[in-house]
């Protein structure tokens, strides 16, 4: 429980199943927490939207029943801070009012309208030669094709839906409407504006948008809000908002951030070439470098950080958690239900299928999974790859299929973590895990034996995006130092390789690429009315 007094940050982390609400205090010690589910439509065409004002209802009653439990005191908060899933397009009126449901980061029916500003002379790997210079050059990246981008979104609603996109005031992230509701200001941080691919990010210190990339990407400044810098504090809570929450008006709003990059900051990994690996519904293997640098072969680039003045290697693969959870859904069990027990809590359905996976030995017995079932982003960006099991036999039992989940996760990330060390030019010994996925001892185990380095299990790993939004407020309101995050976030437990597993895994790491290699262009045929 809170001492009297502590001051603390509400801490707003918008994920795409769950917001989750928690207060931390100024030095990372989690108080209370909360969590509401969120609703997800997936559409014909790869469209996947969610409804912006459900996200603000659910940080309402979230945030009213955690004070409310009385384990902490509305009182003792002096900061609210967001962070959110990344690369989504909220369409607001001048209001702020939302025009259309959000377009999430695996919404990818802008896809045919990103390839058409990204063609040109001399293609490479589907952009033209002069126009993929530009972006790289300028602001680090280059929109991806899937059309899972804001570009992408922005330029489907100008075609699909222009009633919209005339009425629109300003395109906003996701964290960024949300701290439209909170504050009432139009704002986006340099950080979460990036993934627009429209900012000229060459100086950490005065990043803004750049007219040649606006016109190339065909996005209107007028549409897309002002800049702030990371760690910025935008001002108190509006009158309406602080009456929503129950907090107090002079409550301060700070610019919050995209959660890769609020993940890295309550990792603790923030050191340069520090790295940690999230497991969550999606999955990313990011770390902190002191230099602006690309690789648009393998979707990796290094962009503004949610800490002030920092580079952030970033990079994402679609689908980790979520894996497993349509395994327990779609096929093992059926909407989150256990067997036996249609009332049977979904985490300890979790914990029977860890302990299934747990008797299977390692490699599942040459049954590979593998996980693109919404297409993949790194280490290659191709939105027609489709996930499945390839080995499967009359022995295959279901504690096979879930290790084999587990595994084909972790052989995904081995494959980006090779080109992770390659951009970084050295041999990074040991990672951060972060995410639901982390909770498991099985997994942490699977992902030290498949990527052959210690893995350090953070203490409450679920919460690392909502610790790592308190640290970056606590530094926007002068409250702490970068330095001292690394000694405020506790490591729970370090799984270390199993060198009996290390051929085996090694074996079952070359197929698993093979798989790809092999049949890239079968999916390609597969779902091209899907890509087109």
């Amino acid at each position: 429980m809170a001492l009297a007094g502590d001051k603390s940050i509400l801490a707003i982390d918008l994920g795409t199943s769950a917001v989750k609400l928690a207060v931390v205090t100024l030095r990372g010690r989690i108080l209370g927490g909360d969590v509401e589910p969120l609703e997800l439509r997936l559409l014909p065409e790869g469209g996947a939207e969610q409804e912006p004002e459900a996200w603000w209802r659910a940080v309402v009653r979230g945030t009213r029943r955690l004070f409310e439990s009385g384990g902490v005191s509305a009182r003792d908060i002096v900061g609210v801070n967001c962070s959110s899933q990344w690369s989504g397009t909220v369409a607001v009126d001048a209001r702020g009012t939302p025009l259309c449901p959000a377009l999430i980061w695996m919404d990818s029916r802008g896809a045919p309208h990103v390839r058409r500003v990204a063609h040109g002379l001399i293609p490479i790997e589907g952009y033209g030669l002069t126009r993929l210079l530009q972006w790289i050059r300028l602001s680090g990246g280059a929109p991806t094709l899937s059309g899972k981008d804001p570009v992408g979104h922005i330029l489907y609603l100008q075609s699909a839906r222009p009633d919209v996109y005339r009425d629109t005031y300003k395109f906003l992230e996701p964290k960024d409407w949300l701290n439209l509701k909170l504050s009432g200001r139009f704002a986006a941080s340099y950080d979460s504006i990036t993934l627009h691919w429209v900012t000229d990010n060459r100086a950490l210190s005065r990043i803004d948008y750049d007219e040649r990339l606006l016109k190339l990407s065909g996005l209107e400044r007028d549409k897309l809000p002002d800049l702030v810098p990371a760690a910025s504090v935008l001002g108190p809570l509006s009158a309406e908002a602080a009456r929503e929450l129950g907090l107090s008006e002079d409550v301060q709003v700070v610019s919050g951030s995209p959660d890769i990059l609020a993940a890295a900051v309550g990792s603790g990994a923030v050191g340069d070439h520090e790295p940690h690996l999230c497991v969550g519904t999606s999955s990313w293997l990011c770390c902190h470098v002191p230099y602006k640098k690309t690789d648009i072969f393998h979707q990796i680039a290094s962009v503004p950080s949610a800490l002030p003045g920092r580079y952030l290697l970033a990079n994402e693969q679609e689908s980790a958690g979520i894996c497993l959870a349509f395994l327990k859904d779609n096929i093992l069990y059926g909407h989150g239900r256990g067997p036996g027990d249609a009332e049977e809590d979904s985490g300890e359905v979790y914990r029977l299928m860890e302990r299934e996976a747990g008797s299977v030995p390692a490699g599942s017995e040459n049954l590979i999974f593998l996980p693109w079932l919404n297409g993949e982003r790194s280490p290659v960006d191709d939105k027609s790859l489709r996930g499945g099991f390839f080995n499967q036999s009359l022995k295959t039992t279901r504690a096979h299929m879930v290790r084999a989940v587990m595994e084909g996760v972790a052989f995904n990330s081995r494959w980006l973590f090779s080109y992770v060390e390659q951009f970084v030019g050295r041999k990074l010994e040991s990672l951060r895990i972060i995410g639901g996925g982390a909770r498991s001892a099985l997994w942490c185990q699977i992902h030290a034996d498949v990527l052959g380095r210690a893995i350090q299990q953070v203490d409450e790993p679920v919460l690392a995006n909502a610790r790592g939004a308190a640290f970056q407020a606590a530094v926007a309101l002068g409250e702490l130092t970068v330095e001292e995050i690394p000694s405020l976030v506790p490591i729970a437990r370090t799984f270390h390789p199993d060198p009996a597993n290390r051929g085996l895994y090694d074996e079952l790491f070359r197929e698993f690429v093979n798989l790809y290699k092999s049949n890239k262009a079968i999916f390609a045929r597969l779902n091209r009315a899907r890509s087109a």
